[in-house]
């Protein structure tokens, strides 16, 4: 963990924590949650996605960051910028979020999001920021629209790592870049 903690008026993005394995499963094991985002994840899944997280923090200086509610530190996701590995994201900032099925619709993704794309914009170079989710994602298209970012077309692809017909397959891209940044 690098200490880093970025802090919205209800949340706390912050390094992962060994403690966070258990409760991060309980959200990726969730059908609900991973309907949008492929199949739910066992134990050991969980613990490769968090320290593939904590080597690229230690790398880069970002990830997504473990996702706590300030008034109780409970964790209730991840959200953050990771430097984008594939497709219209390849090395490019891209922002994501995950949230606990119990805490949608409470704005915290949103909240998240704006707090992750602030600090992109205060601490990194990049001119944009990108977001990418399979097609059907209503709720995080919807969550990207709010942070002002705008649907890339041109930059529609099959996700890479998706079986040809897998219905999660096609993806879109959203785009914000720095100028159209709200700086308030």
């Amino acid at each position: 963990m690098t200490g880093l903690a970025i802090d919205t008026d209800r949340l706390r993005m912050r390094g992962w924590r060994d403690e966070d394995i258990v409760p991060f499963q309980r959200i990726c094991s969730d059908p609900e949650v991973m309907a949008t985002l492929g199949p739910p994840l066992d134990i050991d899944a969980t613990a490769a996605r968090i320290a593939w997280m904590r080597e690229h923090e230690a790398v880069y200086g970002h990830c997504f960051w473990a996702l706590e509610r300030r008034e109780d530190a409970r964790l209730i996701g991840w959200c953050g910028v990771i430097r984008g590995n594939m497709g219209p994201v390849a090395d490019k900032v891209e922002i994501g979020w995950r949230l606990a099925r119990d805490c949608w619709g409470a704005g915290f993704a949103s909240e998240a999001a704006c707090g992750a794309a602030a600090w992109s914009f205060a601490n990194l170079p990049d001119d944009e920021i990108r977001a990418i989710t399979w097609q059907g994602n209503v709720r995080s298209r919807a969550v990207m629209e709010r942070l002002g970012m705008r649907y890339r077309a041109d930059l529609d692809f099959d996700h890479p790592k998706l079986a040809e017909g897998d219905r999660l397959r096609p993806h879109v891209t959203y785009s914000l870049p720095r100028s159209n940044w709200k700086t308030a």
